[in-house]
């Protein structure tokens, strides 16, 4: 029989991860903020108290877990259980494209479909390697910051990213330090491309914007009201950001440059607002869904047919 989890006492990993996952399934929480379950829930709970990363192979689940551990880890399962607090929040790391990012209720826990994108070097839709890249909408930077870190040693990129928001832009420069990213990696504050240099163009643009509409925000699980609000919502169908960067991208792109956009839920939404406007949505192996790609030219002809 497993022992309650607060009245453990010289437990090991093991016992407290079991004893966390019994204790989380009696709350009625959501996962999607770095698991989908309880048992990976409690394990980067327990594993995180003893010091230890839920990156790396643990070669030993019977190490005992010290007092000092296991205070730690209490806190952190009634926060989780209690105040539906994201474990990424509660930990202050989580994990995009396998790169340990700092993480905090400045921005979004990364989460993006687009790491698997970026780990394959944009095939087979990228033909050439960018030269430079433009994370739009960046919070706190896992996107952009991946995109410099995987770019091919020998074709290395530049990466701008922008944000409205400066607290999400503070904790991306803590985070491109943290990859020691330097110059290749330049941060701008401002409403969508309005802060970039006059005339500056991108071979791909990536971006995981808000688009969550009014009916999913008014439903959303509580997990989800620890992040930004503003990171979140967008309108009343979700797609006010959206096409805002599908008029203004053609700008932006160099002549055969790519636009990549996560939507979400609001790809229902998104064919039915812009019916001529040939996107194409792309298919992940590890799950996720809502991402669609379109090309510069393809945006220059929709936008002239709207114009």
């Amino acid at each position: 029989m497993t022992q309650s989890l607060f009245d453990l006492q010289n437990c090991t990993l093991e016992q407290l991860i079991v004893a966390g996952q019994d204790y989380l399934l009696e709350y009625p929480l959501v996962y999607g903020h770095g698991t989908d379950n309880a048992m990976d829930e409690s394990a980067w709970i327990a594993i995180e108290a003893c010091g230890l990363s839920p990156a790396e192979p643990i070669d030993d689940y019977a190490i005992v877990v010290t007092t000092e551990q296991l205070q730690l880890a209490l806190g952190w399962y009634r926060a989780r259980a209690e105040q539906q607090t994201p474990v990424a929040y509660l930990t202050g790391r989580s994990w995009f494209a396998g790169l340990e990012f700092q993480v905090d209720s400045r921005a979004l826990v990364p989460r993006s479909p687009l790491a698997e994108l970026i780990m394959a070097d944009y095939q087979p839709w990228v033909a050439a390697p960018p030269e430079r890249i433009l994370d739009l909408c960046c919070g706190g930077g896992c996107i952009g910051i991946a995109a410099a870190v995987y770019a091919d040693h020998n074709h290395p990129c530049r990466v701008d990213a922008c944000d409205i928001s400066e607290d999400a832009l503070a904790l991306a420069a803590s985070n491109a330090d943290l990859h020691q990213l330097g110059e290749r990696y330049q941060l701008f504050q401002g409403d969508l491309f309005d802060p970039l240099p006059s005339g500056r163009r991108y071979d791909l643009i990536l971006s995981n914007p808000p688009y969550v509409d009014a009916e999913d925000m008014g439903a959303l699980a509580g997990e989800f009201h620890h992040e930004p609000v503003i990171g979140l919502q967008a309108g009343g169908d979700g797609l006010d950001i959206v096409t805002r960067i599908l008029q203004e991208a053609p700008e932006r792109l160099t002549e055969h440059g790519v636009l990549i956009v996560e939507v979400g839920n609001s790809e229902a939404a998104v064919n039915e607002r812009f019916p001529t406007l040939n996107l194409i949505w792309l298919e992940f192996e590890n799950g996720g869904s809502g991402v669609f790609l379109v090309e510069a030219h393809e945006l220059v002809r929709w936008r002239a047919t709207i114009d």
